[in-house]
């Protein structure tokens, strides 16, 4: 169903999944309209330190205009505080993905679990949404893959099940392209997109500088460039790591603050994904049209 203006949203936390072998039971928040039926779901993972309380500018809108938004909260997360020599520390990378899957092996749980929702989910219509490091875990699941010391390709993580992808100021090639720092204590930041072929909305800011790269902010545009099959690149103009301040309301880590850029963002992400999820297919084109035909332009947007 289309909801053209905002529904009171239903949110729900923690949800907790039982997880062994992780030492933490995954804990997630929940978002959902509170009418409406066969709403599409949306997995969304946070970038480093957050947790399942991030992204409340995006992700109140998505739930308020038809999604299903479910948040885990990984073990970087500051809310758990994992000491640097916890043995989980290098691995927390996979277990992120780990978490991504586990929540789509639980949505029966996941759907008891919120009052009102069940039977409410389509479960043929899934994307994965991910800023920063959220966005390396998400492009996992659409196909990219780590590569080892030997630039060989490691496993292939990827999850049929995800339809469509959104990745956030995701990061790009590794090798030359990574810092000696990064290179040194982020070995798993060496993806290949040759394989990440599910439709993915790439978006980057053009002042996105990362300490992690020797490049510059084109960077973030490698997950479009590099990867096959239908992509769309959304460049915003002026916009730095947070994207205008997609973490939260009041962020103090926040260094483009921009309202409008928000606001912009969070209509294209959910004009992308419904038609992408053929849930709409006039939707997107008329945000292309309303982009090119702002008097001060935010940002511009490919296709291939």
């Amino acid at each position: 169903m289309k909801m053209s203006t905002p529904t009171p949203v239903v949110s729900v936390k923690p949800v907790v999944l039982p997880a062994p072998g992780r030492g933490e039971d995954l804990q997630v928040r929940v978002s959902a309209p509170a009418i409406g039926s066969e709403l599409p779901i949306i997995v969304f993972s946070h970038g480093f330190g957050w947790s399942l309380d991030g992204y409340s500018p995006l992700v109140d809108y998505w739930a308020a205009h038809g999604f299903v938004v479910i948040q885990p909260t990984h073990l970087d997360s500051r809310t758990l505080n994992l000491p640097p020599d916890d043995p989980r520390t290098p691995l927390i990378w996979r277990f992120r993905v780990e978490d991504m899957k586990r929540i789509l092996d639980q949505l029966d749980l996941i759907e008891a679990s919120v009052p009102g929702l069940s039977g409410r989910l389509d479960r043929s219509r899934i994307a994965a949404a991910g800023h920063s490091w959220g966005g390396q875990t998400v492009g996992l699941l659409l196909g990219a893959r780590v590569l080892d010391a030997n630039s060989e390709p490691g496993e292939d993580m990827s999850d049929s099940r995800i339809k469509a992808g959104v990745l956030l100021a995701t990061t790009g090639l590794g090798g030359a392209d990574l810092t000696p720092f990064a290179a040194e204590h982020f070995p798993f930041m060496n993806p290949s997109f040759s394989d990440m072929s599910t439709p993915t909305l790439v978006v980057a800011g053009d002042h996105d500088q990362s300490l992690l790269s020797t490049r510059g902010p084109d960077w973030f545009t490698d997950p479009y460039f590099l990867s096959p099959g239908s992509k769309s690149l959304l460049i915003l103009f002026g916009a730095e790591h947070s994207l205008g301040g997609i973490a939260g309301y009041n962020v103090t880590e926040t260094t483009d603050e921009n309202p409008e850029r928000v606001a912009l963002l969070r209509r294209l992400t959910w004009s992308y994904l419904r038609d992408a999820l053929d849930l709409d297919d006039s939707s997107w084109s008329a945000a292309h049209i309303a982009l090119e035909e702002r008097a001060i332009p935010l940002g511009r947007i490919e296709s291939k």
